[in-house]
């Protein structure tokens, strides 16, 4: 691909990404049933702990975090997702949590709206994900366009996303993703920065974490069935309900994709898709998370203000604090060894 010289992004580019935030609110286009409402906690009455001594801090990407959470990519293009990218931005700051912005491949077709996802300024210190579809290896990007990826917000790692239901739904969708394992391997030998590689909401299987973990990928975001539905939102922006219903139900539900991912050796498992709050996220570390993504309960927030964001985040990790007490864990390390009763599949 040219760089100096990319394709204008287009009205109907523009559109799409309003739409998507648009879709992405409506509570319609989300898991109703609870994506860890199996899993139930055995309550630690006698914890022998003191509430203040809980320690939820952690790393990732030799960086320090304040909690294991990571408020996942979401948006970047328009002027309301500038806002929103914003707003997640300097919350992270505040809060000490990772941050991943939305897809950059309008920015780098269209210069005008890089300042849409340019927000290492106001977050100086945290981790922060850069993020491209990994289908675009097949369309004409590769190391130069992943790395000005990268170099545009100054981010630590990398994330391509996978996304074959919705680019098989979606009005504009790119469908080939033919021999995509060899290019992602030689991403990861290239590349100056790690690789996340991630579903984007139908989840990763045991299977595809092999064959990512033998390419070389280190770090694997589940981003399981249970949250933001985009086999929903394609079809309705495709005018097609009905294949979004026939499909709404379709992918690896989170729990199940992250505990396939973390029997792999060697690998950062982010647990996402379908987590809500403090619980959802001691249950995701339970199963075997290192760290946790969030996008819609903090998309919400974001539409209002930074400090909305900083409020979510600083709920979720007081009910994270709880949950911890509760069972008896007093670190991370500790939350990873609490029995989990499962209560049966919902699928």
């Amino acid at each position: 691909m040219n760089m100096t010289n990319p394709p204008s992004a287009t009205a109907a580019d523009r559109d799409r990404k309003a739409e998507h935030i648009k879709l992405a609110l409506d509570g319609r286009m989300q898991g109703q049933g609870g994506a860890f409402a199996q899993f139930e906690f055995v309550h630690c009455a006698l914890p022998e702990l003191d509430l203040a001594a809980i320690d939820t801090t952690t790393s990732f990407l030799q960086k320090p975090l304040a909690a294991p959470l990571l408020i996942s990519c979401m948006t970047g293009g328009t002027e309301e997702a500038a806002r929103i990218n914003q707003n997640l931005a300097e919350a992270a700051q505040r809060t000490g949590v990772a941050l991943g912005v939305g897809s950059q491949r309008k920015a780098l077709e269209d210069a005008a709206t890089r300042a849409t996802f340019e927000v290492r300024d106001c977050a100086p210190e945290i981790v922060l994900l850069a993020n491209l579809g990994a289908v675009q290896l097949n369309y004409g990007y590769g190391v130069a366009e992943c790395r000005a990826a990268v170099d545009m917000i100054g981010a630590d790692a990398l994330v391509l996303h996978l996304n074959p239901l919705q680019e098989a739904i979606q009005p504009e969708g790119d469908g080939n993703f033919a021999e995509l394992l060899p290019q992602i391997a030689r991403l990861v030998d290239e590349l100056e920065v790690p690789v996340v590689v991630k579903e984007v909401g139908m989840g990763i299987s045991a299977p595809v974490a092999a064959a990512l973990r033998g390419a070389g990928v280190r770090i694997i975001d589940t981003a399981g069935a249970g949250g933001t539905n985009w086999a929903r939102i394609e079809a309705e922006r495709a005018e097609d309900p009905d294949i979004g219903e026939l499909f709404a139900g379709w992918g690896v539900p989170t729990a199940d994709s992250i505990r396939a991912v973390a029997a792999l050796d060697d690998v950062t498992v982010v647990g996402s898709g379908g987590v809500r709050n403090g619980i959802d996220v001691a249950k995701a570390i339970a199963l075997g998370a290192d760290i946790v993504g969030l996008a819609y309960p903090f998309l919400r927030a974001a539409v209002e203000s930074a400090d909305a964001v900083e409020a979510k985040v600083l709920r979720t990790l007081r009910e994270l604090r709880i949950c911890m007490f509760c069972t008896g864990a007093r670190t991370l390390a500790d939350l990873r060894n609490v029995q989990l009763i499962d209560r049966g599949a919902r699928w």
